[in-house]
């Protein structure tokens, strides 16, 4: 058997730090049980982090729903600064203290590989960019991997499971063992061309055997208009200059005619790789950096049990609302009880963030779909800055 958590583990409360059952023990055997407002607020992002795409509010709308809580969130997709509270949690604390560990660990992971692949994207600029890392994880987890690719900016997936769950075709072509087996790249790109179903964009693998100009050339004079695209999946040890190859590949292509060509390029790519190879590269396929995204260290913290005002220290006492311009995008928390629905920077409508997601266990919002997800993720990232 694989060792995983079933869904019924997670939602019976089963995934939960020993510390909760105990205070839950503690807390009947003195009878005390007591209405508690909790919020999920970033603690901590990467030091060239300054912002964040939440993702995991879907998953945490299916663990918490059915719990006689009320649960504030921002729409899945919606960009975080520090010291914001993303999530807000209301009701009796014995209702859902065992959920902590659950709840945080769908937040911080998915919003992690939502917030990589947004950097990834927005690095890119126009160029395509595909989720490839679903390999370097545990394969229970690839479609939660690659579903946050998507709507953190990523325009594809590798993983077939992942492509049923966002509704997308799974993109991909060929990989070195395809060339291996049949002995050389133009024969191998001429039966993958035979064999497969021609709305499948012919992209050719081009680093298996030889030197990459001479392989693109030989490929793009087989295949002609039929190919679109060659990939560059340089291994390390022979890749030195990987954007003077690009160019060197784009050259000899250009020269003899071969404009339409596009150049893909995987293999350990990050934001910052991205930036230094769009001057040659038409695509990115990323892998690693995505799926093995650092997570997003968000807290969970009690700011107010039965009405009044009380937290930890280091930490604002207090419910709390998020309020950002619709005009100049400038965000400010405020209590709860104060309106900010007028911006101090340019006097533009405020849009509160925190909006119901679930009324005493019933879902009270829409889970719109990742295309929806992905849409509202681009449009927000196009004014923040990257690096």
């Amino acid at each position: 058997m694989f060792h995983i958590a079933d869904s019924q583990d997670i939602k019976s409360g089963k995934i939960t730090d020993m510390y909760f059952i105990r205070t839950g023990q503690v807390l009947r055997a003195k009878g005390i049980d007591k209405r508690a407002v909790a919020e999920v607020t970033l603690k901590g992002t990467p030091a060239e982090w300054s912002w964040g795409v939440l993702a995991g509010v879907e998953e945490l709308a299916w663990l918490l729903r059915d719990l006689p809580i009320d649960v504030y969130a921002y729409a899945e997709g919606t960009l975080f600064d520090p010291g914001q509270p993303v999530v807000v949690l209301e009701g009796m604390y014995l209702d859902y203290c065992v959920y902590e560990t659950a709840l945080l660990g769908l937040l911080c992971q998915a919003s992690g590989i939502a917030t990589k692949a947004s950097r990834c994207k927005k690095a890119a600029g126009q160029r395509q960019v595909l989720s490839f890392g679903a390999r370097r994880m545990h394969p229970a987890l690839a479609p939660m991997i690659e579903r946050n690719a998507y709507i953190g900016g990523c325009d594809g997936v590798a993983v077939v499971k992942s492509g049923e769950m966002i509704g997308e075709p799974a993109r991909g072509t060929m990989p070195h063992a395809l060339i291996l087996l049949i002995g050389d790249t133009t024969e191998a790109a001429l039966a993958f061309h035979e064999a497969i179903e021609p709305a499948v964009k012919r992209v050719v693998l081009i680093d298996t055997l030889g030197d990459e100009k001479v392989e693109a050339l030989k490929v793009a004079q087989a295949m002609g208009e039929n190919l679109y695209g060659i990939r560059l999946d340089t291994p390390a040890s022979r890749r030195g200059d990987l954007l003077q190859i690009l160019k060197e590949v784009r050259w000899e292509l250009d020269y003899r005619g071969f404009n339409h060509v596009k150049l893909f390029v995987s293999g350990g790519l990050d934001e910052y790789q991205i930036a230094g190879l769009n001057e040659g590269a038409d695509a990115y396929g990323v892998g690693t950096s995505i799926s093995n995204a650092p997570v997003v260290n968000f807290s969970f913290d009690i700011v107010e049990i039965d009405d009044l005002p009380i937290a930890k220290k280091g930490k604002d006492s207090g419910r709390k609302q998020v309020w950002r311009c619709r005009k100049c995008g400038q965000t400010k928390v405020l209590p709860a009880h104060h309106s900010g629905d007028r911006c101090y920077n340019c006097s533009g409508q405020c849009e509160a963030l925190l909006k119901p997601l679930i009324k005493q266990g019933k879902l009270v919002a829409d889970l719109p779909k990742p295309q929806e997800i992905r849409r509202y993720v681009l449009q927000q990232i196009v004014h923040r800055k990257l690096f």
